[in-house]
């Protein structure tokens, strides 16, 4: 199912659909920032989850102007930027004895 969903994003933003692979890459940003926020990466790993948030917003910016192709890159660096805090907010946690 996940395979035939990437085949699809692959073949739509081939044909010119850009908005549809930054609407993929900005999901997952977002549900990594959730993800982070639960954790309490703001306190933990405030550098990785600001980074991650600021990028994720100006890609929302930059999509809502149709530069899909910044608005993809950004978003990728904020999914990026929001593993790094979840790691970080796990590791602070494991260390907490939590």
């Amino acid at each position: 199912m996940l395979r035939e969903f990437a085949a699809v994003c692959l073949a739509l933003g081939a044909m010119g659909c850009g908005n549809t692979l930054y609407a993929v890459a900005a999901n997952g940003a977002d549900n990594k920032l959730t993800e982070a926020k639960e954790l309490g990466a703001e306190k933990l790993a405030p550098y990785e989850y600001y980074y991650a948030r600021e990028h994720l917003k100006k890609a929302q910016s930059e999509a809502s102007e149709a530069d899909y192709g910044d608005a993809r890159k950004l978003a990728n660096i904020a999914e990026e930027y929001a593993d790094k805090a979840i790691r970080l907010a796990r590791d602070a946690h494991r260390g907490a004895g939590r």
